[in-house]
C-alpha cells in the first residue's frame, strides 16, 4: 500500500484571506490543508459581528479571487449578503477545513525543509502534528479582541462588552452607554445604539477623519492615477466641505491624509454612515480620554465624571502569531503584521507567507493569495 504524501500547502485559519488561498491555490491543483480554531469558517463574520454590519467599500474592491459577487447584491453588501457569499466560495471551491485545530506551535525544520505545525484538537484534546514545505499565516488582522487596561476597570458594576458581543442596540433603550473606540465599528455602534434609544456617548481619544463613502470611492480610483498626497489633499478640502468644523463636537482632524494613514499605520477613516449627524445633533456625546473608573463613574482626562450602566469597548484586536510562530525573524512584528513594505509583504524565508495582514482589507488578501498562489506554483513546477 502506498504511503500518502501530506498536502505541500499549510494554511492557518480560514477567515476570507484563507479562503482566498485556498481558492487560488485549488485552480493550480495544489493540495492544502486549512486549520481553524473555530467550529466554521469566516467565524469573525458569523460569531463575532453586529447586525448592522455592512461592507464599508464598493463590493469591485471587495471580492474574493475568482468568484464575483451575485449581480443582484448591491453597493454595500450586508453581513448576511457577505456571509452566504463565503459559504458559496467555500460550497464552489470544495474548501473543507479542519475546524478546531488551535495552533500552538508551527517550526520550520532545516533538516527536513519543511514546516512542523502542531495544533491541539479542542475536541479530543489531544495534539496533531502536521508537516508542509509551504506555511501560509491566515490568522487575520481581527485575531484576538483586546480590551485595554483601565485603573478601576474591575469596579465597574455594570455590564461591559467588546464590540465582538455586541449584535444591535435594542436591549440599552434608556440606558447610559459608553462606547471606547471611535474607528468604524464604534462609530457604528454608537449610532446603532443612539438608534434605539441608548443615551450614547463615544470616547474619541485620537484625531479622526471623517468620510463619506462616495468621498473613499473617489480617492481609491484617483489613486490609480494621482500620487497618494493630492488625493488626500482632495479628502481633506471634501470632508470640510461636508462637515465643517468638528472641533465644536469634540473631534479633530489628523495632521497626516486618510489614505497616508491607511498605509503607513493601518489606521482607516471613519466611513460617516449617519453617526455624524447624531454627534451634531447631540444625539450622541463625544468625550475624551477616560482617565479611571470608579465603581459606576468613568472619570476623563478633562476632570469631568459620567455614570453608566454599560460600556463598549471597540478597542480593535491584537495578533498572537508571535506566541505560535516560531523561528522566523524576517516576515512578521510582534504584532503579526508584515515588516517588509508592500507589495513585498507577503512573502517570507523558507517557504513562509501570510496573507490578509497588510491592512489592505479583502482587496489587500485577494491580492496575497493569488500572489502566494503563483509562487508556490512556480516552486513545485
Amino acid at each position: 500500500m502506498q504511503e500518502q504524501q501530506p498536502p505541500p500547502v499549510i494554511i492557518v485559519g480560514a477567515g476570507p484571506s484563507g479562503l482566498a488561498t485556498a481558492a487560488s491555490l485549488n485552480l493550480h491543483s495544489i493540495p492544502y490543508i486549512i486549520l481553524e480554531r473555530e467550529d466554521c469558517s469566516a467565524s469573525l463574520w458569523k460569531k463575532y459581528s453586529y447586525d448592522r454590519l455592512h461592507l464599508h467599500l464598493d463590493k469591485q474592491f471587495c471580492e474574493l479571487p475568482h468568484f464575483p459577487f451575485p449581480d443582484s447584491y448591491p453597493r454595500f453588501i450586508s453581513k448576511e449578503q457577505f456571509i452566504s457569499y463565503l459559504d458559496d466560495y467555500v460550497s464552489h471551491f470544495k474548501i473543507t477545513p479542519l475546524y478546531r485545530r488551535c495552533v500552538e506551535s508551527a517550526e520550520f525544520d532545516e533538516e527536513t525543509g519543511k514546516w512542523i505545525v502542531k495544533a491541539r484538537n479542542l475536541g479530543s484534546n489531544e495534539i496533531e502534528v502536521f508537516k508542509g514545505r509551504f506555511l501560509a499565516v491566515a490568522s487575520g488582522e481581527a485575531c484576538d479582541p483586546y480590551t485595554p487596561e483601565i485603573q478601576g476597570l474591575k469596579s465597574f458594576p455594570g455590564l461591559l462588552l467588546h464590540s465582538t458581543q455586541f449584535r444591535n442596540g435594542k436591549a440599552f433603550t434608556d440606558k447610559n452607554v459608553l462606547v471606547v473606540g471611535s474607528g468604524n465599528s464604534g462609530m457604528e455602534i454608537a449610532m446603532d445604539l443612539a438608534n434605539h434609544g441608548a443615551k450614547t456617548s463615544i470616547v474619541v481619544r485620537s484625531p479622526v477623519h471623517i468620510l463619506s463613502r462616495e468621498m473613499v470611492y473617489l480617492g481609491l480610483n484617483l489613486l490609480k492615477y494621482i500620487p497618494v498626497n493630492v488625493v488626500d489633499s482632495l479628502m481633506i478640502m471634501l470632508s470640510k466641505l461636508v462637515y465643517r468644523d468638528l472641533s465644536k463636537y469634540g473631534i479633530s482632524r489628523p495632521k497626516e491624509g486618510p489614505f497616508f494613514m491607511k498605509v503607513a499605520y493601518g489606521k482607516y477613516p471613519v466611513f460617516d454612515v449617519g453617526t455624524y449627524s447624531k454627534i451634531k445633533s447631540r444625539e450622541i456625546q463625544v468625550l475624551p480620554a477616560i482617565s479611571s473608573i470608579r465603581g459606576n463613574e468613568v472619570v476623563f482626562d478633562n476632570g469631568k465624571a459620567h455614570a453608566f450602566d454599560t460600556i463598549v469597548f471597540c478597542t480593535g484586536f491584537k495578533r498572537s502569531t508571535h506566541i505560535w510562530l516560531k523561528g522566523d525573524g524576517y516576515l512578521l512584528n510582534d504584532d503579526g503584521i508584515p515588516k517588509p513594505s508592500f507589495p513585498n509583504h507577503w512573502k517570507g524565508n523558507n517557504g513562509l507567507y501570510c496573507v490578509g495582514l497588510s491592512r489592505r482589507g479583502l482587496y489587500g488578501a485577494s491580492f496575497d493569495a493569488q500572489n502566494i498562489a503563483n509562487d508556490i506554483k512556480s516552486l513545485l513546477n
